[in-house]
């Protein structure tokens, strides 16, 4: 589609969203909605691509940051069409066929755009629109067409009759038009007298006053239509799109064991043959590779896990990397920076934030490993901490390879442990220890024998017998 140019209407404030975010950057599976359709025009291979923004620009403008769009103001928002008019000065020169999407239609299909545009060839018609039949067509303009089936007009919701309103064909948002009649067209279009604006679907009846051809083609899905005005519709069109998403997965060799009780963005890479147990969330860039097992009610965002990883229930893992054969959780919770290297172990109710864990290394249970590089082989006991924090600044502890760290140790940082160390049980380590030292770090244990049995007797004359009231 080289010689096509594309248009998203990027500008309204979403007003029913009830929300002070602008409704094109609400998330959708990993993506803010605007994404969508710029996505599906580079897809397309469009030739240009621009973006009308007026409400929250500078936020579209970041959301679309890095990719090849151009933006166009519209400075008042006076309606969908002065919105495209506002495109002529850009587009001067330009004779081709002109693609026109909502910002809010995130389930258009790429087969269903080139099947627009080829039908607007085909047919040399000055506009094509996208229509659909809906059980409910509450919200949408409703096509109005003569004795013979041709499109007369488009008529919003809030023009419409009682009787144009029980019409079921509705206008779907996607437009391509014939770029050299549009614009004189545009300018001929009407204020709206319940809105006061100039809408787009008003372009239509101008050009048929005109005598042009108008040509429609019905969508093969109606649910391609859905546009977002309501968190309502959102959360339909995510679960719509959801279904999308764990389709391909499937297809591709993913074990969803039950799809409607896992949460995948469209933005997730996994690989074949890896299982995924319900209540699982996968969010953002997050990657996994192919024999991986994810139990249930597993959180992972912006985390990249490599072959043949075990995350047991409950683990949270953000913005980590996970060497092959590693083993996760239950319960635990990897914080950014986190990086396990080859079947390192992170187990039952562990903390790891901005660590590295060497090939091989485990922190088995109740542990909490931050600001820390351990080497390979290490094995750090239950109830273990580096004290990285001094209240002022953090600090780097570092355990080289093979060390073994008894329990309920505190490591305080900065300090570093030397190759094949052993550290005691119940030890404070604030000095660095050598390689192949054993270092305690705790109090001289005393024992008092035979007092057991006078201090249970002496406890017991302390506490009052009880009364009868008790």
């Amino acid at each position: 589609m080289q010689d096509v140019c594309a248009v998203i209407l990027a500008a309204g404030e979403g007003t029913r969203m009830r929300s002070r975010t602008a409704k094109v950057l609400h998330p959708l599976l990993g993506r803010p909605l605007v994404r969508y359709p710029v996505d599906l025009c580079l897809r397309l291979g469009i030739k240009r691509v621009l973006v009308i923004v007026s409400t929250q620009a500078a936020e579209v403008k970041g959301a679309l940051a890095g990719l090849p769009v151009e933006f166009v103001y519209q400075g008042e928002p006076r309606g969908t069409a002065h919105a495209v008019l506002e495109t002529e000065t850009a587009l001067q020169g330009f004779d081709g066929p002109l693609l026109v999407l909502a910002g809010d239609t995130p389930l258009l299909k790429e087969e269903t755009v080139r099947q627009l545009v080829n039908t607007h060839r085909a047919a040399r018609a000055a506009a094509t629109l996208l229509t659909a039949t809906v059980d409910d067509p509450t919200g949408y303009g409703r096509i109005l067409r003569d004795r013979q089936g041709r499109l007369r007009r488009i008529v919003e919701e809030v023009e419409a009759t009682p009787k144009e309103k029980r019409l079921i064909e509705i206008n779907a948002g996607l437009y391509c038009f014939a770029s050299l009649p549009l614009f004189p067209a545009l300018k001929a279009v009407k204020r709206s007298e319940v809105k006061g604006e100039f809408f787009l679907p008003q372009v239509v009846q101008v050009l048929v006053g005109q005598k042009r051809k108008v040509h429609t083609l019905v969508a093969p899905e109606a649910t391609e239509a859905l546009g977002i005005n309501t968190r309502a519709e959102l959360a339909q069109a995510a679960a719509l799109l959801r279904q999308r998403v764990h389709r391909r997965l499937m297809e591709a060799g993913v074990m969803l064991l039950d799809p409607q009780a896992t949460y995948i963005d469209d933005t997730v890479s996994i690989g074949p043959d890896t299982v995924i147990y319900p209540g699982v969330v996968l969010e953002g860039t997050t990657t996994i590779g192919a024999g991986c097992v994810i139990y249930p009610h597993c959180r992972m965002r912006d985390a990249h896990l490599d072959e043949g990883v075990t995350v047991l229930d409950g683990s949270v893992i953000v913005q980590s990397e996970i060497a092959d054969g590693c083993v996760i959780g239950p319960y635990a919770h990897l914080r950014p920076a986190s990086r396990l290297q080859a079947k390192a172990k992170v187990g039952n109710f562990c903390e790891v934030k901005k660590a590295v864990l060497g090939a091989g290394s485990k922190v088995p249970h109740l542990a909490y490993i931050g600001d820390a590089t351990l080497g390979a082989r290490v094995n750090i006991g239950a109830g273990t901490i580096t004290c990285n924090y001094d209240g002022f600044a953090k600090h780097e502890t570092i355990i080289e390879d093979e060390v073994f760290v008894g329990s309920n140790t505190n490591l305080v940082a900065p300090v570093k442990v030397g190759k094949g160390a052993i550290i005691a049980a119940g030890s404070t380590i604030t000095d660095s220890v050598p390689p192949d030292a054993v270092a305690f770090g705790r109090a001289t244990q005393v024992t008092k024998e035979g007092r057991a049995a006078a201090t249970r007797k002496k406890r017991q004359a302390m506490v009052s017998p009880p009364s009868d009231d008790d």
